[in-house]
């Protein structure tokens, strides 16, 4: 069972994790705040108790009341009032050595104090307890009599400060760090939705996974496509090119970060991004090489924002157009075998309706030696169906043509190498016959001799014909790609039959027979070659 997985969009995404990072991040920083604001307002409230107890037992009221035994009583008691208005405190306490209570603000129902041990050694004390039931802040601080050559404590001064102000003050502050928190929180939402919205605009409404599909599926195609793909922004510079691409422009690998106009130099791509539009099927030299170019503007809001060439070796496609000639021509020699029969038939038909029997009996035998003479040689010495489909193919045709079309009875051929197919030998052998067929056409004796045999280390092909020859100084001319006698937009056949046989590995002769008439030989290795060893000394038409 496939676990369904559940995938979170981006935008989804982006607004959990940025949420996440400011409820963290402001959090921590509230926290710390309070924190911080806690205890400055805690150690300022402490300072300012034993500030304050420090600054009653200096006055001079104070120390003559503990000296003096209840003397300045009343201007005592007046001093702390007004210190007790003017800083707060929720009590003052003046205690003699003993820690008695001599003097206090307001209606206290305490008599004592408990003094601690820096008040009796001259020092000061901040202590957190409880007066009168209220939890107070109480700093305390000694009353210090100057004697000859030493000090003496002969009292202390204690100064309270109720915790719930502090509390109070601090809870004021929290709040008020909340609402800043909670303000820029909303704030950060609305950054995030918008972040993530103008992102999700970048990708086109695509997810992440979506894209790496994408991105997946784009690269397999490239690397499946035999074309070169190269694309380019709205600079002309290149941003992406397929395997294919590189090999046909002789790099060592596919290029990215350069101008288009030096990857392909000569190919005019740059004015394309400024005209916006080329011409089908343009036909371009690049470094000595010849493409057939396509190229497409990518537009997006009525601006260009790249380019996509996509190109074929011209010579490659040329090959798989004379692949697909050599194909059609075949076809045609069926139907052409298809035609002759059929016309035979009518003949035995129109014969027997007219009660001419005996001829029709003639006919039929005539046809059935020639075809069982042809047909014997060609099922029971040539063992190839491709090279049999073909020349079943020829035959007709030459019936049709009143053309002799003669298999050596000294043909053998075994089943052909896997590396030989269908269409090098359309090319070749279609080729060489046909050109035999209009080299009879004019001449009284229209007939043509194919062999072929497999003995030895080579397939050896011959094609010969009773037609006039090749004069000496054309028989290198006739292979040559678009040389003709016959005409404008002829003299292909020969040039595709040299280009077939090179890629199998072999090479082709030419020579007149002295009863007058051509003989094309073609040899071709059984075993495939990994390079031609005949270009160098055995040229087409050697």
């Amino acid at each position: 069972m496939v676990k369904k997985r559940f995938h979170f969009s981006l935008q989804t995404k982006i607004m959990g994790l940025i949420a996440a990072l400011l409820v963290f991040v402001i959090g921590v920083l509230t926290i710390t705040l309070a924190v911080q604001h806690t205890q400055g307002e805690r150690r300022q409230a402490e300072q300012l108790a034993v500030q304050t107890a420090r600054t009653i037992s200096y006055m001079p009221p104070v120390k003559e009341l503990i000296e003096r035994k209840g003397g300045h009583a009343a201007e005592t008691q007046e001093v702390i009032e007004q210190m007790k208005e003017q800083t707060g405190a929720f009590a003052i306490y003046v205690l003699d050595e003993k820690g008695d209570i001599r003097s206090a603000s307001g209606k206290s129902g305490l008599k004592k104090l408990e003094r601690s041990r820096e008040i009796l050694f001259g020092g000061s004390h901040v202590s957190e307890t409880k007066a009168d039931g209220r939890r107070v802040i109480r700093g305390s601080a000694p009353i210090i009599k100057e004697q000859k050559g030493y000090s003496q404590v002969i009292g202390s001064v204690s100064v309270d400060f109720l915790q719930t102000e502090t509390e109070q003050s601090i809870k004021k502050h929290l709040r008020n760090l909340s609402v800043i928190a909670v303000l820029v929180l909303l704030l950060g939402f609305i950054g995030a939705a918008v972040l993530a919205k103008s992102i999700r605009k970048d990708t086109l409404g695509l997810e992440p996974h979506e894209i790496a599909a994408l991105y997946r599926e784009r690269n397999a195609m490239l690397f499946a496509i035999r074309e070169g793909i190269i694309a380019t922004n709205r600079e002309g510079v290149v941003t992406m090119m397929n395997v294919s691409a590189a090999e046909m422009l002789k790099l060592p690998e596919p290029v990215i970060h350069l101008p288009i106009d030096d990857v392909m130099p000569g190919a005019g791509l740059m004015s394309v991004l400024e005209q916006g539009e080329m011409l089908p099927n343009q036909e371009v030299s690049v470094n000595d090489q010849v493409f057939i170019i396509n190229t497409k503007v990518m537009n997006q809001g009525g601006q260009a924002y790249g380019i996509v060439v996509s190109f074929r070796e011209k010579t490659e496609l040329k090959k798989l157009i004379d692949t697909l000639t050599e194909v059609r021509k075949y076809s045609e020699d069926l139907r052409a075998q298809t035609h002759e029969f059929s016309n035979k038939l009518y003949a035995i038909l129109g014969l027997l309706e007219l009660g001419e029997y005996d001829e029709a009996i003639d006919l039929i035998k005539e046809e059935y030696a020639m075809q069982n003479e042809q047909h014997d040689l060609l099922f029971h010495n040539i063992h190839s169906q491709q090279v049999q489909a073909i020349l079943l193919g020829k035959i007709s045709k030459a019936s049709e043509k009143k053309v002799k079309l003669v298999i050596d009875e000294n043909s053998s051929l075994a089943p052909l190498p896997a590396h030989i197919g269908l269409s090098h030998l359309i090319t070749i052998i279609g080729n060489l016959i046909d050109n035999a067929f209009e080299a009879v056409a004019e001449q009284s004796v229209k007939e043509v001799l194919f062999f072929i045999t497999d003995m030895g280390h080579d397939i050896v092909i011959e094609v010969s014909d009773t037609g006039p020859g090749v004069p000496p100084e054309k028989i290198e001319a006739v292979f040559e790609r678009g040389y003709s006698s016959k005409g404008m937009r002829r003299g292909y056949g020969l040039a595709n039959v040299k280009d077939s046989v090179r890629e199998l590995g072999g090479w082709i002769e030419l020579a007149n027979q002295k009863t007058g008439g051509a003989v094309f030989t073609v040899f071709i290795p059984k075993e495939k070659q990994r390079g031609n060893p005949f270009d160098s000394h055995r040229d087409c038409g050697g």
